[in-house]
């Protein structure tokens, strides 16, 4: 099943994604993605099971596909475009415009449902909405009341803003059993009410109400004395509940879910019903658990579709409730013809009665004869004779507000009206036998002039008199029936007067609410003249022009009606013309109608109509004899009222022609010419619009027209020749989207977009396959339109509301193009220069088009099939190229470089690296379009290699594309391309006798590139191996060439340290990197990308207020200038400065104001002091210097005054394989900042790399910690050494001036640790305590350019430290073997074999050739003491060894005692020489096991040379100031 495997794939790729927003901690997404893939993981199960009936299927896979688009929508994956029926679309079976159009769809609907998901809604929201017609099923599951007697229910729709009921009742009968009256019914009461338009769901609420009335009794506490009247109909009460997000389908119901709705009895037992519902929906009560159990469901649709979509919901048993009116869309073949009715108020007197009446209205339909069986109380009620209204106990002004339907066959209607009888009912049924009618009214369902009764309130004349006269029509039909008719006077005036047998109350009065729903009784009398023109048929023209004046919402609801009168009063008048304009035109006004935004939504009717109910014939001869009698009229340039509305309804028109051509045709084979009358209309079209060219509006919609009806031909089943059709439009049509597409820019938006649609319908039906040859139609528009659109793109701004369509027409038009469209279309231009311009607007177009697309970024579908369209078109365009303009006399460099500079803008685009996709991602675009960039990639080596000797034209201006292309990460793409990097040298090598200028250019955009994220440590090999290969034929070249690889190699290995830790949360390793870039920048001498590196390492700097070092990195700029008057290079230039002098004293104001922040106010003097000198000695001004001077005096004031806090320093070692090249097994010195202890700072270590291990020692680890896969941190703290000042020293220095040095300009750094040497004096410890002391030694003073410096130590003092790590190790061992005898001797045979067995070459000899030379004496003069120290400690490790090798013959086994032997030998010789050239040691007595060192080896000398560039002298540390401390 395609959509398991969809919701599959879904899952797995957001499963990835859900994993790494889990890592990245965001927590919101995190949480929304996992509840989706659970719905998705659910609703997966329900559509393997294969139970779903069709339409729960249709609905989950709805919900299944919405869910998709929702998460790949805010997880920013690609749009899925879908059919109409849900499925993906493929693009190979689409065309591009059609492609384009459901990306739009699908991108309304996804924003819709993120709105929706957004404010808590659900998906099912933006189906209703999309719906015109809506329903709401519910089925009643129970009813739970203690009433003790009969009842109905009276379940409604209920506005309780207007208090308005807006539905029809659906009436259920209860027992007083509990269950329904008619047990058929029990577990299947279920109701649809349907008709529900926008404009419902739009109301800001919306109940479901149930009005309950009990039959049976006056009152429940009468007891059985006496016999009570029954059947009586008394308020009990009502339930109400909100289905306001029910219905809008903010809640997705489930039709098994059960809804409570609570019961309210009324107060009294002359409580209105209507009233208690206002009150019920304004607060809620307690119902003591009675109530109604529902479920409910929204659905979509009208009651046909409702059916056949939800059969197992919706059956023919479902009860219908139609809504109180009118639904927004009356479909052709709706008939209705109801009325309903409302009692609403009542006044009656007692008269000579105690009390006030119980009253009852009895109302009944009745004709000249008696009743009909026309009244229904509610949907699923039985029709009645007569209806009976609630007793309201002895009220004087009843307010009923009860609504039942008069539903009276239409031939009945004119002669039935409705009669109202009034009776006093008795509680006791013996009385109650007695009462008569005591009154009556009555009203006309018809008026005399035969329209309908007309909506609204109605007051009703009483009569009074003898029952049985009254029920006598006679006796009262020819009587006014409502107080505003003139024979009966208003209110209070009205007197008691004898209307023959019946008399006119005045002192009681009764008023009643209608509303007709009749798509064949009108209440206007225009319309019902021109509906029934047959019987006065001398006013048909009058009534044919008085249409237009009619109110719109009568027509429309009579729009089937109308065109019915219209058409056939059209053939009924066939031979002759007296009434063909005047149908003309009422046809013209009625789709004009349509037209306007209040009606539009009846388009869909008019459609429908002309479809399923338009049934003349012949009317296609009298349309078009009108139409053609226009178009001649304006073709003169005459005046002609109705011409502009009769072309904008062009459309619907050639509709009704078309459908009545193929009505009178019934399936034979048409001849289009025949069906146009020898195509007059069409021949004279043309020309009328011409004309109108000053009216684009129109001119378009009779464009959009004439096309319509060309796409409705264009069915082979209807044509046998559409081309025929094609050729007579379609020339018209060009004309006019060719002055349309001119100018996008002005004009009507509505127009401007007309004309685009208008030219992609073109292009869609031309796509077709049915449609016939269309070679020359698709020709022709590419001759007249396709520079137009290119050069309409070209003016439009990106941000133009209609480029994506614009750029969508166009992308179809060169996708319908073959090869022989494209040679035909080059050939037509005049000369090569017009050629040129043509593809070089291409070019141009398609740069900017792919750089920056007009489509949404995840509109995968629709720009991969674009760029497949320009991948055919720059091919196709560059063997054009290839045979015009490549020879010497014809070649256009900028017309070459304009596409060198396209295909590498569409091989780089964002779009087509697949490495930066999923692989589900990847895969899908490698299976339909495969790898364009190998295409494109081979197409740019083949052109390059084409141009011969032009290729220095675009030597250095194509190395920075060609270099972007190549570091694309495509083995084979990257093998093709890297060799044209070889020809460029080449080509410059063979002019200049260098390629410097190619040289720059890459050191240049490499930078850029692999700053961006191109390039990896596979293009370095590959460079380096391809360019090596190349070179090994060209020996002269050879050299520079192997020069060039070494250069951008040390570049590449830095850039790329350099990107890895820009994404890294270590800023220092940010500084690190920037430092060691910039220091090769300086050592290739490129002072451009120096300067640019020295700038991000002060913001780096500035980001953590690091105001010190900021300082000193733009001193390393300011060093680079002169006082000078000369002008600044243009990677000097900064705030817009132009000479040096400018840019310098720029630079030291801003490097003065971070000393002062940073509180290094002797910097900051000797930079004022500089300053001063210029201003007072070279350019004189004096202000300035004045400025300065006062600066000065304030930082020396800030030095005796302000107490600055000295930093700690730090020795920070990063031990272990698992750190980065420029970390590992390193040790960096930091400056702490004001206040910081060791811990604050070792925990902020920790957390940048918190996988690594603490150490908890300050001696350096061995090599089971440097060489293990893990990461190690070691940090402590140093002391300075303070190094006075020579101007300072044997003077009385104040201590704030001291103190400075004691922590800046510092160079050695002290560790000292406490050890124990010889026998412990338990009385004084101090006796046997030494020091040991660790000296750190840096290049560079501190502070500097940066906080830390790392440190390196030289070959002879790795070797001392390596000594003297050996000899602890043979101590320590001989130490562990006499403390325990069951140690195994394996160890400490390997260690001593290591060291004495020459063959395994472990022991000291190395460093006796590396060091011990007089070479290594006479270039290291300083190392004398160093030197000293190393034999020293050779000298020592012949008694370790000597102790070591005794335990070990003791502790040896027989089998190994060859070994030992073998051992014994060695050292022998061993011993002797080192004894003859170093001296003599004794350890003491191994058996009395002290573990005492000998002072040599407790001695450790440790110096660390830090060190972090190339750069000479001390351009990274601290600055040398230009006057030195004397």
């Amino acid at each position: 099943m395609p959509l398991v495997k969809e919701v599959t794939t879904t899952l797995r790729e957001w499963g990835s994604i859900w994993k790494q927003l889990y890592v990245v901690n965001t927590s919101t997404l995190f949480v929304c993605v996992q509840r989706l893939m659970w719905d998705l993981m659910e609703w997966r199960s329900q559509l393997l099971s294969g139970t779903l009936p069709s339409d729960e299927f249709k609905e989950l896979k709805q919900k299944v596909t919405s869910k998709i688009d929702y998460g790949n929508k805010i997880l920013e994956l690609d749009l899925v475009v879908r059919d109409v029926n849900g499925n993906m679309l493929d693009p190979e079976n689409a065309s591009v415009i059609s492609l384009f159009r459901a990306h739009q769809d699908a991108t309304t609907k996804i924003n819709e449902r993120i709105k929706e998901e957004q404010t808590g809604h659900s998906v099912i929201s933006a189906r209703i909405q999309s719906s015109p017609t809506h329903s709401l099923y519910v089925f009643v599951r129970n009813f739970v009341c203690r009433i003790g007697e009969d009842s109905e229910l009276f379940m409604s729709l209920y506005d309780p803003n207007k208090q308005t009921i807006i539905s029809e009742n659906y009436l259920i009968r209860w027992t007083s059993k509990g269950f329904p009256k008619d047990v058929d019914m029990l577990n299947n009461l279920k109701v649809v009410f349907t008709d529900l338009g926008n404009k419902d769901l739009n109301r800001d609420k919306i109940y479901l109400i149930c009005q309950i009335v009990r039959v049976g009794r006056m009152e429940l506490k009468e007891t059985g004395t006496k016999k009570c009247t029954l059947g009586l109909r008394r308020p009990f009460g009502v339930a109400v509940m909100d289905i306001s997000d029910i219905i809008k389908g903010k809640i997705e119901c489930d039709e098994e879910k059960q809804y409570f709705i609570p019961f309210v009895p009324v107060v009294a037992e002359n409580d209105f019903l209507h009233s208690l519902l206002n009150k019920v929906t304004a607060s809620r009560g307690d119902s003591g658990g009675q109530g109604l159990w529902v479920t409910m469901k929204a659905l979509v649709g009208d009651i046909v579709q409702i059916r056949k979509e939800y059969p197992h919901l919706v059956d023919r048993s479902t009860v219908v409730a139609r809504k109180l009116g009118f639904p927004e869309i009356i479909m052709p073949g709706d008939i209705r013809n109801d009325i309903y009715l409302t009692l609403c108020t009542g006044d009656f007197d007692k008269y000579n009665k105690t009390t006030q009446k119980n009253m009852e209205v009895i109302m009944m339909v009745c004709d000249e004869e008696g009743k009909a069986n026309s009244i229904c109380l509610g949907a699923g009620d039985r029709p009645l004779n007569e209806y009976r209204s609630v007793i309201y106990y002895q009220v004087k002004q009843p307010r009923w507000m009860e609504t039942f339907k008069v539903a009276i066959p239409l031939e009945e209607m004119h002669r039935s009206h409705l009669r109202f009888m009034f009776r006093h009912r008795s509680s006791q049924e013996s009385k109650d036998k007695s009462e008569k009618n005591f009154a009556m009214a009555f009203v006309h369902l018809m008026k005399a002039d035969g329209t309908v009764l007309q909506d609204g309130l109605h007051e009703l004349v009483v009569f009074k008199g003898d029952s049985k006269r009254m029920e006598d029509v006679n006796s009262y039909l020819s009587q006014p029936s409502t107080r505003n008719q003139g024979d009966v006077p208003k209110g209070g005036t009205l007197s008691r007067s004898s209307v023959g047998v019946l008399s006119v109350s005045s002192r009681d009065s009764f008023t009643v609410s209608t509303l007709v729903c009749s798509t064949k009784l009108t209440q206007n009398v225009g319309l019902l003249g021109l509906l029934k023109w047959r019987t006065r048929p001398e006013l048909l023209k009058e009534n044919l022009e008085k249409l237009k004046i009619i109110d719109g919402e009568q027509v429309v609801k009579f729009l089937q009606d109308t065109l019915d009168a219209l058409f056939t009063i059209m053939m009924e008048h066939s031979q002759t013309d007296d009434y063909d304009i005047l149908v003309f035109d009422a046809l013209i006004y009625i789709i004009g109608l349509i037209a306007d935004r209040k009606f539009q939504h009846f388009n869909t009717v008019l459609e429908a109509y002309i479809k399923q109910h338009f049934s003349a014939t012949l009317a296609y001869k009298k349309l078009m004899s009108v139409l053609k009698r226009y178009l001649d009229v304006s073709s003169r340039g005459e005046q002609c009222e109705n011409y502009l509305r009769t072309l904008k309804a062009l459309e619907y028109i050639f509709k009704f022609i078309v459908r009545s051509r193929m009505l009178y045709s019934q399936g034979e084979s048409i001849d289009f010419k025949c069906c146009v009358c020898g195509c007059a209309v069409l021949d004279t079209l043309p020309t009328a619009c011409v004309l109108l060219f000053d009216h684009p509006r129109v001119c378009v919609c009779a464009c959009l027209s004439c096309l319509s009806m060309w796409m409705e031909l264009d069915h082979p089943e209807h044509v046998l020749c559409p081309s025929e059709c094609r050729d007579i439009l379609l020339p018209m049509m060009l004309r006019e989207l060719s002055e349309t597409l001119k100018d996008m820019g002005q004009g009507p938006h509505d127009d401007r977009r007309n004309s685009v649609e208008l030219l992609n319908n073109i292009l869609e039906v031309l796509s077709r396959d049915n449609v016939g040859e269309t070679f020359q139609h698709i020709q022709d528009i590419v001759a007249s339109l396709l520079r137009t659109i290119n050069r309409t793109v070209i003016s439009m701004g990106r941000e133009h509301a209609l480029i994506s369509r614009v750029v969508a027409c166009m992308t179809a038009t060169l996708s319908q193009m073959d090869d022989s469209h494209y040679s035909c279309y080059l050939e037509t231009f005049s000369g090569t220069t017009d050629l040129v311009d043509f593809l070089m607007e291409t070019f141009l177009l398609f740069k900017e088009l792919i750089g920056k697309h007009v489509y949404p970024s995840d509109w995968m579908a629709m720009i991969m099939v674009q760029n497949r369209v320009f991948l055919r078109a720059i091919n196709t365009y560059a063997d054009t190229m290839n045979l015009k303009f490549l020879n010497n006399n014809d070649f256009e460099v900028q017309l070459w470089n304009n596409y060198f500079h396209l295909a590498v803008a569409f091989i780089t685009q964002e779009s087509l690296q697949l490495q930066h996709f999923s692989p589900t991602k990847r895969n899908k675009i490698l299976a339909k379009y495969g790898d364009m960039r190998r295409l494109i990639g081979f197409a740019i080596r083949d052109m390059w290699y084409k141009l011969g000797g032009n290729k220095i034209c675009f030597i250095p201006g194509m190395v920075g594309p060609i270099l972007e292309m190549t570091l694309i990460p495509e083995e084979e793409l990257r093998r093709a391309t890297i060799p044209i990097f070889f020809d460029m040298m080449q080509c410059e090598h063979k002019l200049s006798a260098h390629f410097q200028k190619f040289e720059n250019e890459i050191i240049l955009k490499l930078d850029h590139e692999v700053e961006g994220g191109g390039g990896d440590e596979r293009y370095m090999e590959l460079l380096e191996t391809i360019l090596l290969e190349c070179a090994v034929e060209h020996p002269l070249l050879r050299p520079e060439v192997e020069h060039f690889v070494d250069l951008v190699k040390g570049l590449l290995v830095r850039l790329l340290d350099y990107r890895t830790v820009m994404s890294d949360d270590s800023r220092n390793n940010r500084m690190s990197c920037t430092v060691n870039l910039l220091n090769f920048y300086k050592d290739i001498n490129r002072e451009g990308m120096y300067i640019r590196y020295l700038y991000k390492l002060r913001d780096l700097h500035m980001a953590v207020e690091n105001y010190t070092e900021a300082a000193y990195t733009l001193l390393l700029h300011s060093r680079l200038l002169k006082w000078s008057e000369d002008q600044c290079s243009p990677q000097f230039e900064v705030r817009s400065c132009q000479t040096q002098r400018q840019q310098k004293e720029s630079l030291y104001e801003t490097i003065i104001g971070y000393f002062d922040k940073g509180k290094m106010w002797e910097e900051a003097i000797t930079l004022c002091k500089e300053l001063a000198d210029q201003y007072e000695m070279e350019v004189f001004e004096y202000e300035l210097l004045s400025q300065s001077l006062k600066q000065q005096a304030r930082f020396y004031e800030n030095i005796m005054t302000i107490l600055r806090p000295k930093p700690d320093y730090f020795a920070v070692g990063y031990y272990g394989q698992g750190y980065p090249p420029f970390l590992r097994n390193k040790v960096f010195i930091h400056r702490g900042k004001e206040y910081e202890r060791r811990e604050d700072f070792q925990n902020q270590l920790m957390s940048q790399f918190p996988s690594a291990v603490r150490l908890n020692i300050t001696t350096m680890p061995g090599d089971d910690v440097r060489l293990s896969p893990l990461q190690y941190i070691q940090c402590f703290t140093v002391q300075p050494v303070l190094e006075i000042p020579s101007r300072l020293k044997s003077k009385p220095v104040p201590d704030q001036i001291i103190n400075f040095y004691k922590s800046n300009y510092v160079q050695r750094f002290h560790y000292s640790r406490p050890v124990r040497k010889g026998p412990v004096d338990p009385s004084n410890e101090f006796v046997s305590m030494w020091i040991e002391r660790t000296t750190f030694t840096t290049v560079y003073k501190l502070p500097g350019i940066l906080r830390w410096f790392e440190t390196t130590i030289s070959p002879l003092e790795n070797a001392i430290e390596t000594m003297q790590s050996t000899n602890d190790k043979i101590l320590t061992l001989i130490n562990q073997y006499q403390a325990d005898d069951a140690l195994p001797i394996n160890p400490l045979s390997m260690l001593l074999n290591g060291i004495v067995d020459p063959a395994v070459m472990g022991g000291f000899a190395k460093y006796e050739k590396a060091f011990f030379t007089e070479e290594y004496n006479l270039q290291h003069p300083e190392d004398r003491d160093k030197l000293e120290g190393l034999k020293d400690l050779i000298a020592w490790q012949i008694p370790l060894l000597g102790g070591g090798i005794s335990l070990h013959g003791k502790r040896v086994t027989d089998d190994l005692r060859p070994f030992h032997e073998r051992m014994e030998e060695c050292f022998t010789h061993m011993r002797k020489k080192v004894e003859k050239e170093y001296g003599v040691r004794e350890l003491p007595d191994m058996d009395e096991r002290k573990s005492s060192r000998p002072r040599s080896v407790l001695r450790s000398f440790r110096q660390s040379v830090i060190s972090i560039s190339s750069l000479q002298g001390s351009e990274c540390g601290t600055p040398t100031k230009p006057y030195p401390d004397r």
